[in-house]
């Protein structure tokens, strides 16, 4: 019998520094409008979480990665990141 533990990941996707972000520059350009006259650049991004299961950390992390490269994200203009806890 294979013992699994639960784990809850929170995934944040955004967009590589090379890549345009008109949504952000629109966000950017409605906060200056607002007063918010510091605000020099807004990226916008995905947050997702994702409870699974899985043997231990390592498998966890291999599948959440497999997720992001082959779903979550859009590996060729968008970064990802995910933190991971393990959960009773």
């Amino acid at each position: 019998m294979t013992v699994t533990q639960k784990y809850q990941a929170k995934i944040y996707v955004t967009l590589r520094p090379s890549v345009l972000d008109p949504a952000g520059t629109a966000v950017r350009s409605g906060l200056q409008q607002m007063g918010y006259d510091g605000v020099e650049q807004v990226r916008i991004g995905k947050y997702v979480e994702v409870t699974l299961t899985a043997t231990d950390e390592e498998n966890a992390r291999q599948q959440l990665d497999g997720m992001c490269d082959r779903l979550l994200a859009n590996p060729v203009i968008e970064n990802y990141r995910f933190e991971t806890i393990s959960v009773q």
